[in-house]
């Protein structure tokens, strides 16, 4: 039910913040006063250290995403640094041991490379799931729901199991079809 309430004050605040967006920047309006509702929505949002094709992706996704089927698309975590990254895998190899089905080391991990998003609420990553690719953004993962990443120019990627996870054999293509 909070949910749905928080919701419902970042629609209405959006649309009053239509005005002062079209104010500043006319053409964007839309995109200003849905970033602007949204920031206030989720405050630890930050889209710094994305590459710009992945930022404009997300953007022009969570803004049709809000005014086209007024869902909500948050960002709980972007870009990370190597240090971050790293940090979080060893913690996770430290509780569930060196299996890498959560967290990727730095060297692999598309958050160090800026383009990976981790989204919210459940709500948001459904209509990812289905809309993303037209801002070649694509769930990666059967285990994580809410991990997508910017791959543009390519065919959809083949969700895999988890982030860690390895055929017998060479490690599969993500453009390529699951083996079965």
């Amino acid at each position: 039910m909070k949910e749905l309430v928080l919701a419902a004050i970042t629609r209405v605040l959006a649309v009053l913040l239509l005005l002062p967006a079209w104010l500043r920047s006319p053409g964007h309006a839309r995109r200003l006063a849905c970033g602007w509702a949204l920031s206030l929505r989720f405050p630890a949002e930050d889209l710094a250290g994305l590459t710009g094709g992945t930022r404009a992706a997300f953007t022009a996704a969570r803004t049709e995403a809000f005014w086209r089927h007024r869902t909500l698309l948050g960002l709980t975590s972007g870009h990370r640094d190597a240090a971050e990254q790293h940090r979080l895998f060893l913690d996770e190899v430290a509780k569930a041991g060196p299996d890498r089905k959560r967290v990727l080391p730095a060297g692999e991990s598309a958050h160090v490379r800026g383009t990976a998003l981790d989204v919210r609420p459940r709500e948001g990553a459904q209509w990812l799931e289905d809309h993303g690719a037209r801002f070649a953004l694509y769930r990666t993962y059967d285990n994580e729901w809410w991990h997508f990443e910017y791959r543009p120019g390519e065919a959809p990627p083949a969700r895999l199991p988890y982030p860690g996870w390895r055929a017998a054999g060479p490690a599969p293509s993500l453009t390529r079809p699951f083996p079965r």
